[in-house]
């Protein structure tokens, strides 16, 4: 099933998106919003699903084309944002970059930082900000929402609260980021809103390509209209979206909405390129003693998406241009 949020007030309004995106029709007989329907998933998801056979099979009465720059992000605003870095190898190489030991912690503990979830940046939405200086960069993610988790969560029952998946552009402010993690109290002006893919889809809908809580499928990212990279998000996970769930859950119960990360998705081979600037600067570091790949300007436009094996897009394309934000 393929669930999107059309632009409307600050939660959007809930439709159903046909498998190969064309059409949408409206949910509002079932749920208003996607955080309603997630509020009461085991009652609005089999209506839902009956109501996406029917898009798919032509017979949706009330289907309009479907416009994915009319989307906001799936969940406009979120109760929880929790991001992790599950790709440790892109870890180990940032901290190689810069000549720092990686910790062995890391390869068993998950890392998470809790994001702005007050209001996400629309999929086709222009990025605001204030200094180029900042060092503007893109990350391409994977994320779940998950129903209500219960405190404690083990790994192994965990991927049963998966219900929802997206593609993320995790906005990262690079020459913020060293000030604020000096402080020892983690992330926050270096991390504005994010942004989602305009559809957020069931894990079903990946077919084979969903295995031990993974997305096996590659991850485009164009910047400037050039692909970037495009990793396999399945290779080097080090940590499945089943851990990251646990990892969240420890100490606390989630609830319905909450929306877990991936971490910018790296691959060893560097032969598929980066899903960020701060990857590639640093393989830059690494083999010739300085970045020369520049951080993202104003004008500057990038491109996020997943393609099945038959070539269709599966979450509908992230497509943002950065732009100077001037203050009212």
């Amino acid at each position: 099933m393929k669930l999107a949020s059309m632009q409307q007030g600050r939660d959007g309004r809930l439709v159903v998106v046909s498998r190969d995106l064309s059409r949408a029709v409206p949910a509002d007989g079932i749920a208003p919003t996607l955080q309603a329907a997630l509020d009461y998933w085991a009652e609005t998801e089999p209506a839902l699903q009956a109501l996406y056979q029917q898009l798919n099979q032509g017979n949706g009465t009330d289907s309009f084309p479907f416009e994915q720059a009319a989307c906001a992000s799936p969940l406009p605003r979120a109760y929880q944002w929790a991001d992790g870095s599950a790709y440790v190898n892109h870890v180990e190489l940032v901290r190689k970059a810069r000549g720092a030991e990686m910790p062995a912690s890391f390869w068993t503990d998950p890392l998470m930082y809790q994001g702005m979830s007050d209001g996400f940046i629309g999929p086709r939405d222009d990025i605001r900000l204030a200094e180029e200086s900042w060092g503007i960069d893109f990350e391409g993610e994977i994320a779940v929402i998950t129903d209500d988790v219960p405190m404690g969560t083990p790994a192994e029952r965990a991927g049963s609260h998966i219900k929802l998946l997206m593609l993320v552009n995790d906005v990262s402010l690079r020459n913020l980021i060293p000030n604020e993690l000096a402080k020892g109290f983690g992330f926050f002006q270096s991390k504005p809103a994010s942004s989602f893919s305009p559809v957020a889809i069931t894990p079903d809908e990946l077919g084979d390509a969903w295995q031990d809580t993974r997305v096996h499928h590659r991850l485009r990212v164009h910047l400037n209209d050039e692909l970037f990279g495009e990793p396999d998000a399945g290779t080097d996970m080090t940590f499945n979206f089943a851990q990251l769930i646990a990892h969240v859950s420890f100490s606390r119960a989630l609830c319905a909405g909450t929306i877990i990360g991936s971490g910018t998705v790296s691959n060893t081979d560097r032969s598929t390129g980066s899903c960020c600037l701060a990857e590639r600067r640093m393989l830059e570091i690494i083999a010739q003693g300085k970045a020369s790949t520049p951080f993202m300007r104003f004008g500057d436009r990038v491109r996020i998406e997943m393609l099945d094996a038959q070539g269709q897009s599966l979450f509908g394309a992230i497509e943002q241009k950065v732009v100077k934000y001037e203050a009212l």
